[in-house]
């Protein structure tokens, strides 16, 4: 099993998303590299937490490589949107993606140098160290799943198709 946290703008379609994969395992939303310990949602909008919305994605390597997980999520945001995904607007909606140990760090660097070339727009996804994650209010989590005519900007049918 690995964990990985990914911020793609609203944390419920992206687990709504992830949460349809074969080969995941677990997942939360919440709040990532805050400045403050334990901020509540409010707190994250305000943009004073420098916090962004993400996912803690647990997945069984040996049915969902790394790649593909990387391949899927840069299939659901926009990597070249700077602080905003969507509708969704301000820091805490920027796209990034965090490691918590340097042997995946260096496998994700490694692929967005990869996805990179040949592209002529500067993808500016953040990619980094996880510093610390703080899971959101309960009526966050699995969201979609509660509320399927909830907003969301990502296709989650999308998940449900192999991918090119």
């Amino acid at each position: 099993m690995r964990t990985i946290y990914l911020a793609g703008g609203c944390f419920w379609g992206v687990q709504g998303y992830f949460d349809r994969l074969n080969g995941a395992v677990e997942s939360q939303v919440g709040y990532a590299n805050s400045k403050i310990e334990s901020p509540s949602y409010e707190e994250v909008c305000s943009g004073a937490t420098g916090a962004v919305e993400a996912l803690e994605f647990v997945f069984d390597e040996e049915k969902l490589g790394l790649d593909e997980v990387l391949v899927r999520f840069f299939s659901i945001i926009d990597p070249y949107a700077l602080n905003y995904q969507g509708n969704d607007v301000g820091t805490q909606y920027r796209s990034g993606i965090y490691a918590t140990d340097s042997v995946m760090l260096g496998e994700i660097q490694g692929f967005v140098e990869s996805y990179q070339q040949g592209k002529s727009k500067r993808i500016v996804t953040e990619v980094g160290m996880l510093q610390n994650f703080y899971p959101a209010e309960s009526y966050h989590q699995k969201y979609l799943a509660k509320n399927p005519q909830g907003y969301c900007h990502i296709d989650l049918n999308a998940a449900l198709r192999p991918l090119l």
